[in-house]
């Protein structure tokens, strides 16, 4: 389809407009049926047209935490299945985690992920860098030649690991200011969560599970900001979890400290009192949270304060979850629901209309990132990379629907809002009337 006319969307929950893609590229948008053709050399004619009355038209989603597992563990996922999942959850780019096996510490790595991503064609693929060789934490991976590589790498994480040598992390931090990158740390103070199962708190002490304690987050958390505030580098914040932590974070922006952070979907949704049903499906890294950490995380992305969502889509084999509790891997499969989770929590709460959805899970993630053609205006002249949602729609999640390799999703059975109805990459349609194309 290389012409196209949605007609009737409410692009950005706003005015009824109709948008024409020509090829890669947005050609033009007005008002429905206001569209002026005289004089552009343009024309809708032989466009196939795409009814999207009701419909909300955001630009395509960006996730700046996605586990493709590839290379190594494509029993889970593969860059194929992951993106074919990040397309039918609306997603046009996903950043990739770099805890595959191999570690994605070379440039050899993250051109092979980057070229994975080129050939599977359902969205694109920017690797994220290892901080340290090997995730262990002793010694700064290639981060130059990573960023210099085909693969362009922007974002270094050691995720799954916290850099927790401060030394360590201060020299990441001079290192990446060197070429505007960032550092994504996951804020676990190793030596307070040894042996952890869930959350620290009445849950766990009732349960008689090993705790993670909230303060495990935020000290490092705390370092951390002080540290890129000393160096002058940014730092970006993984799956922010705790009400604490938001404090931390909102004071270190009101310094000017180049900081943002993200929350995931299930710790906008979830609380550790379903840990009471020792599901392994709810075991995940940082753990489920209380009620008040979920409202205070609200409250935190619908101020700025958090400044996005991202999916941490975290895929696991059957064997790997269907076990006892405490041998079960911890994460959850995010891409296919996330767009729901944050209708049902932040839309129809109030806390956050259609723009600010945008902002939080394209904008901002894709500003972030540098992930340049992404998290663009929906407006003349700039790159079809678009998504449409029908917001008055109601399912029931079955993981059996999922394009992803993994069915670990805490939302089985569970009623959400929300379809992905189409997503456009470059004007070429990946999703069509819900389904992959």
């Amino acid at each position: 389809m290389s012409k196209i006319l949605i007609r009737g969307a409410q692009v950005l929950g706003g005015a009824v407009q109709d948008v024409v893609i020509d090829g890669e590229t947005i050609v033009a948008t007005g008002r429905q049926g206001e569209i002026d053709w005289s004089g552009t050399g343009l024309s809708a004619e032989g466009a196939t047209v795409i009814e999207a009355d009701g419909q909300i038209l955001l630009p395509g989603l960006v996730d700046l935490h996605t586990h493709l597992r590839e290379p190594g563990r494509e029993d889970s996922e593969t860059v194929l299945t992951g993106t074919r999942a990040a397309a039918s959850g609306g997603y046009t780019a996903v950043f990739a985690m770099a805890n595959t096996h191999p570690v994605a510490d070379t440039a050899g790595v993250v051109e092979q992920v980057y070229r994975l991503g080129k050939e599977s064609g359902y969205c694109d693929v920017q690797p994220i860098g290892a901080v340290t060789v090997g995730l262990e934490g002793r010694k700064l991976a290639e981060l130059g030649a990573m960023h210099d590589s085909a693969a362009g790498v922007t974002v270094f994480s050691d995720d799954g690991k916290c850099v927790d040598d401060a030394v360590i992390m201060r020299r990441a931090l001079e290192y990446v200011k060197a070429f505007d990158g960032v550092v994504a740390q996951h804020a676990q103070e190793p030596r307070l969560t040894e042996g952890a199962q869930m959350n620290e708190g009445i849950v766990s002490a009732e349960l008689g599970l090993g705790g993670w304690p909230a303060v495990a987050e935020e000290s490092i958390i705390a370092r951390d900001v002080l540290l890129a505030e000393h160096v002058g580098s940014r730092v970006h914040i993984c799956h922010l979890s705790t009400a604490g932590s938001v404090e931390i974070v909102r004071w270190a922006k009101s310094r000017g400290i180049d900081v943002t952070a993200e929350v995931t979907p299930h710790h906008l949704l979830l609380t550790d009192e379903l840990v009471r049903s020792y599901n392994p499906v709810y075991k995940v890294n940082p753990p489920l949270r209380t009620e008040k950490d979920v409202l205070a995380l609200r409250e935190a992305l619908a101020d700025g304060t958090i400044d996005i969502v991202a999916t941490d889509h975290a895929p696991h084999p059957h064997e790997d979850k269907d076990c006892e509790w405490a041998a079960a891997a911890m994460g959850m499969v995010g891409l296919e629901t996330a767009l729901s989770v944050v209708q049902q929590t932040m839309v129809e709460t109030g806390l956050l209309d259609w723009a600010g959805v945008a902002d939080r899970m394209s904008f901002a993630p894709a500003r972030i990132g540098r992930a340049t053609g992404h998290g663009r205006p929906v407006s003349a002249g700039e790159p079809a990379n678009l998504t449409l949602v029908d917001p008055a729609y109601r399912g029931v999640v079955d993981p059996a629907d999922f394009a992803s390799r993994s069915r670990n999703t805490p939302y089985e059975g569970r009623e959400l809002p929300g379809r992905v109805t189409h997503t456009f990459l470059r004007g070429r349609a990946t999703v069509v009337d819900g389904k992959l194309a």
